[in-house]
């Protein structure tokens, strides 16, 4: 399961990594009823798959290194939550918990774009940004679980609040809910220059969203090109410091938003190579789409779910 701020989205998944039947409901935002959303998605695939084995649940907040516990998360209710036992006890499966970022580069270093790549960055761009490095193959998770939590890097000093508690996130300017925020801003100081996003929100700016503005730009819509290219400005700066910090081999661009890539990957990697220190005379990382899509952090999460069931980790 990939449970993030805007839906959680649930797959039955064999040991090849093929997703062999899907369903998805909105996140609810009250914690009560977010378990209830999670037990009520597994039961229904239950329902349709008896073989089921285990739940892989990929979470976008802090997961303590037990990872049974949700410690925060900026987009969903759980606070310090034990979030495994709980929902283990209610489905009477052995469920594993991970960060959903951590979980789709999983995903991708053994079934996808990663591939024997020894060090590997994946920047999961979706309602925010969840971020994992992965070293020889492992997953660094620092000292407390939380590395690297790259989306609520300051990007821009006093910028954009973001529901972390910061302002100027990284995550605030990249990001679905961040092409949405600036295509607003752009509609409000460019009245009459969109010829599609305007006619479409009817004077509703609560009604745009990220896919609405991708849409619209793949349709020339003039606000909604610019929204992009700037999106792709800060995916590309925010890249240039992922590599000055990590040096990885390769960066792979996954979550919701990577769906639009076409419209902006290009010009991102640009912007990272005018940003990295010392671009003329070192390797660049491979900036790739996640080759799994917007399924990595579910394929990897029931990998490691399925790898803790033959460990003969409970679980419950």
């Amino acid at each position: 399961m990939d449970v993030g701020g805007t839906s959680v989205r649930a797959a039955v998944v064999d040991a090849q990594g093929s997703i062999l039947d899907t369903d998805r409901v909105g996140t609810p935002r009250d914690e009560s009823a977010l378990e209830d959303a999670i037990t009520g998605v597994i039961e229904e695939l239950r329902n349709r798959h008896e073989d089921v084995c285990a739940v892989g649940l990929a979470v976008a907040g802090f997961v303590a290194n037990d990872r049974r516990t949700v410690m925060f998360a900026p987009h969903l209710a759980w606070r310090a939550a034990p979030v495994a036992d709980r929902i283990a006890k209610r489905v009477d499966l052995p469920v594993t918990l991970e960060h959903d970022a951590n979980a789709a580069a999983l995903g991708e270093h053994r079934f996808g774009a990663a591939r024997g790549c020894r060090v590997a960055a994946l920047v999961a761009i979706g309602t925010g940004i969840g971020a994992a490095l992965l070293l020889d193959g492992e997953i660094y998770r620092g000292a407390y679980g939380v590395a690297p939590e790259l989306g609520h890097l300051t990007v821009v000093p006093g910028g954009r609040a973001c529901p972390c508690g910061k302002y100027g996130c990284w995550e605030r300017y990249c990001s679905g809910t961040a092409l949405a925020a600036t295509a607003i801003e752009l509609l409000a100081r460019h009245p009459g220059q969109s010829t599609v996003l305007a006619r479409e929100a009817s004077g509703d700016f609560g009604s745009i969203t990220g896919r609405r503005v991708a849409g619209a730009a793949r349709d020339g819509d003039p606000i909604a090109q610019r929204a992009v290219a700037e999106l792709a400005k800060w995916l590309g700066e925010g890249l240039a410091l992922v590599s000055d910090v990590f040096d990885p081999e390769i960066v792979v661009i996954g979550g919701g938003v990577s769906g639009s890539a076409p419209l902006f990957l290009d010009e991102a990697r640009e912007h990272y190579t005018a940003a990295i220190t010392g671009a003329r005379h070192r390797p660049l990382a491979r900036i790739r789409t996640a080759q799994l899509g917007d399924d990595a952090a579910m394929v990897g999460a029931a990998a490691l779910a399925l790898e803790a069931c033959d460990n003969g980790e409970d679980g419950r």
